[in-house]
């Protein structure tokens, strides 16, 4: 297993597209996703083939499989957990996901979000990588580590892959960044586990005041979360902001989902009485 450096992880999953679709080769994914890869592959003008959550908003891997085998490979983009759902795929389904991939076909896993996720069914897949499958592993430094100006992110994958993507890496990142990279992984078992337990407990106190509420949404594993406001979401959109308070913006086809992300207690208490306000109208 080797690693690469990038600008943020972005530049490692545009580097991906870049290398590992073609005319012939989509890249595959879910609807909705993170839209980085999907528009790097359209504006290069190589198909992209969106497949459908299941009902519990996770990824369908055997559909993603299928449309990989049909077009005789591609490449496969698994956010997990999700942007911007929160929802994850589980250890079992990438574990099958990795085994029954098609030739000519790689998985391209981001990982940005999986410090925040709380379940044992839900592991990364860096084993894969070391075990020389067709994975390539995406992290970044701007999640949980806070470092999102900086732009510091890395792939990790076989060595053949690493090559390929290290002729199109811009291989630039600043002195600061590197700095306080080596600063934040000496002291990162620290951060790792403070950060997250603050951002669990945060998240759980909304989870809860949502059910108590009956409030449905998409259980979060993340640093956000969506909610089903029932009814369009962009009438929240746009009247929230008003009372102090911006969600985020709408993400077809999930059209009654509003995506909050999880901030400081404060930020939530703020987020609750505005949320409410709006919801009862």
């Amino acid at each position: 297993m080797l690693f690469r450096s990038g600008s943020g992880s972005s530049e490692v999953l545009h580097t991906a597209v870049e290398l590992f679709t073609s005319a012939t080769r989509p890249l595959i994914t879910v609807n909705p996703a993170y839209e980085g890869p999907r528009d790097v592959a359209r504006n290069l003008g190589h198909p992209v083939i969106l497949t459908k959550l299941r009902d519990d908003y996770t990824a369908d891997v055997r559909k993603m499989a299928e449309e990989a085998d049909r077009a005789h490979g591609g490449l496969i983009y698994l956010c997990n957990p999700n942007n911007p759902t929160s929802a994850v795929t589980s250890a079992q389904d990438v574990d099958w996901l990795v085994s029954n991939l098609p030739a000519n076909t790689i998985l391209l896993v981001d990982e940005a979000y999986l410090h925040f996720v709380d379940r044992p069914d839900v592991k990364s897949a860096l084993p894969y990588v070391r075990q020389g499958k067709n994975v390539i592993v995406a992290r970044t430094f701007s999640k949980i580590y806070g470092m999102a100006g900086l732009r510091v992110g890395f792939a990790a994958a076989k060595p053949d892959l690493i090559e390929q993507m290290a002729r199109m890496s811009l291989n630039v990142i600043s002195i600061v960044s590197a700095r306080a990279v080596v600063a934040a992984l000496n002291d990162r078992e620290a951060i790792l586990r403070e950060r997250k337990a603050s951002l669990l407990k945060t998240r759980g106190e909304l989870t809860a005041w949502l059910k108590e509420r009956k409030v449905k949404f998409i259980e979060p594993n993340a640093n956000f979360m969506m909610i089903d406001v029932g009814r369009d979401a962009r009438p929240f959109i746009a009247t929230m902001p008003t009372l102090g308070v911006a969600p985020g913006r709408p993400f077809p086809p999930l059209d009654n989902m509003l995506r909050v992300s999880i901030g400081t207690d404060a930020d939530m208490a703020k987020f609750r009485e505005v949320f409410w306000k709006v919801y009862k109208g």
